[in-house]
């Protein structure tokens, strides 16, 4: 059995070593720190951001989604705040059992409780595995975009 809860401080260490899975550019420790500095949010009071856990019965986090609020996001309706989904993981072993899409109810539900009419999310342009997983949940591709910048 699976349940959906928001993470605690007990829970940084596990959390961290899945979002280093995730966004392997920072390492483990890296990503503790943000937790220990409390910078989920990014000092964002008006658009916070939580970060919610899949826990087995004996304890073990088996995957996560960070959920929070913006301004605005590609496709949304422009005129209020949207919910948005800044990273969604589930530990290989655990995947295509529902434990996604459980993470991703309790966000949706998240993101209601603030009023928000919509959920909006993104991955990288060649990442099939997310795009996949995101359509199975309901999400639409609203865009596609290549990034540039150069030094000056």
């Amino acid at each position: 059995m699976t349940t959906i809860r928001l993470a605690e401080p007990k829970d940084w260490k596990q959390l961290a070593a899945m979002r280093a899975l995730l966004w392997p550019d920072a390492s483990e420790q890296e990503h503790l720190g943000e937790f220990e500095a409390d910078e989920l949010n990014g000092g964002q009071p008006d658009f916070p951001c939580v970060a919610l856990v899949a826990e087995e019965e004996h304890g073990e986090l088996i995957g996560f989604l960070e959920v929070g609020l913006r301004s605005h996001a590609d496709g949304c309706d422009t005129r209020r705040p949207v919910g948005f989904v800044e990273g969604w993981f589930v530990r290989e072993e655990h995947r295509g059992k529902g434990v996604g899409r459980e993470l991703m109810g309790a966000a949706d539900a998240w993101a209601r409780a603030r009023g928000c009419l919509e959920m909006a999310s993104d991955a990288l342009i060649d990442n099939s595995r997310s795009e996949i997983a995101h359509k199975a949940v309901g999400f639409e591709v609203v865009d596609r975009c290549v990034h540039f910048r150069k030094a000056l």
